[in-house]
């Protein structure tokens, strides 16, 4: 099949059940263009077979047959799968029942092949950790310890043990091609995992996708293409950037292995490795910019209150006046992005959400007993316990399960995940923020202060290094932790500009 021919498309539903399916099962079919690029790659020593440890709808197997007969070549093929209905759908996407003849049904984590495999390629199932079953999260931390030396942040997806059980299979000289979420390089596994990658093996290149041109359009992942070899390690290698969707530039860079192209379709640069591990291999090069400070030089960020249960702990204005619920155990409070439409929080925003019948206060009950609250606190509170509220898993382990965390207003927000770009809100209203914010408590907090590093927050030049501290999602979106946030740089020309003394020109013990 030529690329740009009729290729098996999958049809992803945007939510409901079947959506859910996909996400349980990790599976997202690699689009041909993708799987071409990565098999002439993979293929370029001419390997008797290719081993896919998750086959799925074969997609690999397709594509190495166009590239064998383009090469006047041919190639067999190996593989795990543990979805049998998977199978059925290679067969209807043009395999033949010989192409599929060594396909095993097997768990390739669990019960994995002998090996090795001069030729491995793979998209594996993307699963997220907090839908893995406890004993399966165990045997993931054994593979860890037994692979890397020490277990993985218990954080890491079972796509992390796919690179890992794939790379201990490749044989030596041999080439190896995932195409994996951007949490591979990014998630806060991902030091000790490339710390063990690239001291056993030689990563040759690293393919990232502008948002408009990812091979999953409808996924909320930022995927990336690592290609390497069982090769001792090298100081350098070729990080691209595809700008345009369904190019073929990728599978003619992969097959000239990796000369440069002249096109405008992929942006290629040289990297050393150490800049690149630094810097994150999901983000373009930069130069590191000692005279730089951090957010972390002028204030510090904590994560929003978690009530682990919303709908009990944050009310709206009507309902906590029907459940008669004195003021002393009201915070004012806004829980998600959307409520805060602008860049700052007022008065008026949270009188616009009651009006829309938004919740905007948090029920915030303090650690003392159940029969010293007044009788309408005790009367919510045992119609909780009732209704399980007090079993939940976070709600479980809080002594007494009631008792709410509790956070100082802060001066600035974070909104730090959404299909709005990420920004800084100034919080006017003095209220507090549940997870979906980020509080940022400047070091100095009179008003003057707080301005100003506001005004540095907003600066495009600072928001555009969020991608350099933040885990990329799908469409561009970026989710920033409390500690990478402290590390947002702020361009000296920023602080500059806006009458800042940057912490590395005055005495350490001042920030301002």
């Amino acid at each position: 099949m030529a690329l740009g021919a009729l290729e098996a498309r999958q049809i992803i539903p945007d939510s409901g059940p079947k959506r859910e399916v996909l996400r349980e099962k990790g599976q997202f079919w690699t689009p041909d263009w993708i799987a071409q690029a990565m098999v002439s790659y993979v293929t370029l020593d001419s390997p008797t077979h290719i081993f896919d440890p998750a086959v799925g709808a074969g997609v690999f197997f397709r594509a190495a047959k166009n590239v064998a007969e383009e090469r006047g070549g041919e190639i067999g093929f190996l593989g795990n799968e543990l979805d049998p209905s998977a199978l059925q759908e290679a067969l209807y996407n043009g395999l033949s029942a010989d192409d599929l003849a060594h396909i095993e049904i097997r768990d390739f984590i669990l019960n994995p092949p002998t090996g090795p495999f001069k030729a491995i390629v793979a998209n594996p199932p993307y699963i997220r950790h907090h839908r893995l079953p406890y004993d399966v999260k165990q045997e993931l931390r054994h593979i860890g310890v037994n692979s890397l030396g020490k277990p993985l942040d218990g954080r890491a997806g079972l796509h992390i043990y796919f690179l890992i059980r794939a790379l201990r299979l490749l044989d030596k000289h041999g080439r190896l091609a995932f195409i994996m979420p951007a949490d591979t390089c990014e998630g806060v596994f991902s030091s000790t995992l490339w710390k063990w990658i690239a001291g056993n093996y030689r990563l040759e290149a690293v393919i990232t996708f502008a948002p408009h041109a990812s091979p999953f359009p409808k996924v909320d992942t930022n995927p990336i293409i690592f290609m390497l070899s069982n090769e001792p390690p090298r100081e350098e290698f070729f990080w691209a950037r595809c700008v345009q969707p369904q190019t073929r530039a990728l599978k003619n860079w992969a097959d000239s292995g990796f000369c440069a192209i002249d096109t405008a379709d992929v942006e290629i640069y040289k990297r050393s490795l150490s800049e690149g591990l630094s810097t994150g291999l999901s983000r373009p090069p930069t130069k590191s910019d000692c005279e730089s400070a951090t957010l972390g030089d002028f204030a510090s960020v904590l994560r929003g209150i978690a009530t682990g249960a919303n709908d009990f702990f944050f009310l709206t204005a009507d309902r906590a006046d029907k459940l008669q619920i004195p003021d002393d155990f009201l915070i004012p409070a806004v829980g998600r992005t959307r409520d805060a439409p602008t860049d700052e929080i007022t008065h008026e925003t949270i009188e616009a959400l009651d009006m829309k019948g938004r919740p905007t206060f948090l029920f915030s009950p303090d650690g003392r007993r159940k029969d010293n609250f007044p009788p309408s606190v005790r009367e919510y509170l045992d119609y909780g316990e009732n209704a399980g509220i007090h079993k939940k898993s976070l709600i479980s382990t809080r002594r007494p399960w009631y008792k709410m965390e509790t956070r100082t207003p802060p001066p600035i927000l974070f909104a730090y995940l959404g299909r709005r770009n990420a920004r800084f809100i100034r919080n006017r209203a003095g209220v507090v923020p549940l997870t979906g914010f980020l509080c940022v408590y400047p070091h100095r907090d009179d008003i003057e202060s707080v301005e100003r590093l506001w005004q540095a927050l907003r600066h495009p030049e600072t928001i555009a290094n969020l991608s350099l501290v933040g885990k990329s999602y799908g469409g561009g979106a970026i989710k920033v932790e409390p500690r990478s946030l402290e590390r947002l740089p702020i361009p000296k020309q920023v602080a500059t500009s806006l009458e800042f003394v940057a912490p590395y020109q005055v005495n350490q013990t001042k920030f301002w």
